[in-house]
C-alpha cells in the first residue's frame, strides 16, 4: 500500500482461509493497517459483509467453535464468487491453485497478496502478467516466507543457545522480509518482469552464489 500510495483506512480486504495465515492477515489489516475486512472464509463457509467483519469476533467464534459455519455477522456467499468480488486487497491463504485460467481475469482487487503455497496456476498468472498495471502481485515465495524465516531464527538459537525475545524476532523478521520485497520490486522495474519472475530469479541467484562460494561450481 505504502508502494502505490493507497491510504489502508480507505481499502477494503478479502481473506480467503481462516487458519494460521488466513486469520492473522485478516487480524493484522485490519487491527495493525486499518484495512476493512468485508470478506473471510475457511473450509466451511464464506461470508460477505460490505460493511466490514468483526474479525476479532470471528477469531473468537473459531476458538469456541472450531470453524466459521455458524459465524452469523456476514452474508453466506458462494466460496468462488468471493475471490472475484471488489477489494484493494485480496489474500488467498487456505488452497492451492484457486486462481485460476477461470478466474483471474475477473478479479477485481487491487493488491493480490499470495499468503498460500501456490495459490495460482501457471496459466493464471499468464493473465495476471497482462494486468501488471492495474494488479499489484505478492507472490506467495515472498509473501508467505515469514514462516520458514522464524523457523531458520530457531535454528540458529538452538545452535548456539540464544534466546531472542519475540520483540527480537520480530524486529529481525520484518527488516529482512521488507528488504526483500525492496529488492524484488525494484529488480521487476528494472528489468520489465513480473513480481513472481523478479523474487524467483533473485532466490535462484543466491543459491548458485551460495554453492559457487562452496566450491559446489568450477
Amino acid at each position: 500500500m505504502d508502494v502505490l500510495k493507497i491510504d489502508p483506512e480507505k481499502c477494503t480486504a478479502i481473506v480467503q482461509g481462516f487458519g494460521n495465515v488466513g486469520s492473522v492477515a485478516a487480524l493484522s489489516l485490519a487491527y495493525k493497517s486499518g484495512v476493512k475486512v468485508v470478506g473471510i472464509s475457511d473450509a466451511t463457509v464464506a461470508l460477505y459483509n460490505p460493511k466490514g467483519i468483526d474479525v476479532a469476533k470471528a477469531e473468537q467464534h473459531v476458538i469456541k467453535k472450531g470453524n466459521l459455519r455458524a459465524f452469523d455477522e456476514a452474508d453466506r456467499i458462494d466460496p468462488n464468487e468471493m475471490l472475484t468480488m471488489p477489494c484493494d486487497v485480496l489474500v488467498p491463504s487456505a488452497v492451492d491453485r484457486v486462481i485460476n485460467a477461470g478466474n483471474a481475469a475477473k478479479l477485481k482487487c487491487r493488491i493480490l497478496a499470495e499468503g498460500a503455497n501456490g495459490p495460482t496456476t501457471p496459466e493464471a498468472d499468464l493473465i495476471l502478467n497482462e494486468r501488471w498495471d492495474e494488479l499489484f502481485v505478492i507472490p506467495d515465495i515472498l509473501c508467505n516466507a515469514g514462516g520458514v524465516i522464524v523457523s531458520y531464527f530457531e535454528w540458529v538459537q538452538g545452535l548456539q543457545a540464544f534466546m531472542w525475545s519475540e520483540t527480537e524476532v520480530t524486529d529481525k523478521l520484518f527488516r529482512i522480509l521488507e528488504h526483500s520485497f525492496t529488492q524484488v520490486i525494484k529488480r521487476a522495474k528494472a528489468h520489465k518482469i513480473s513480481h513472481r519472475t523478479a523474487a524467483m530469479a533473485i532466490g535462484v541467484e543466491r543459491v548458485m552464489k551460495a554453492k559457487h562460494a562452496r566450491g559446489l561450481f568450477p
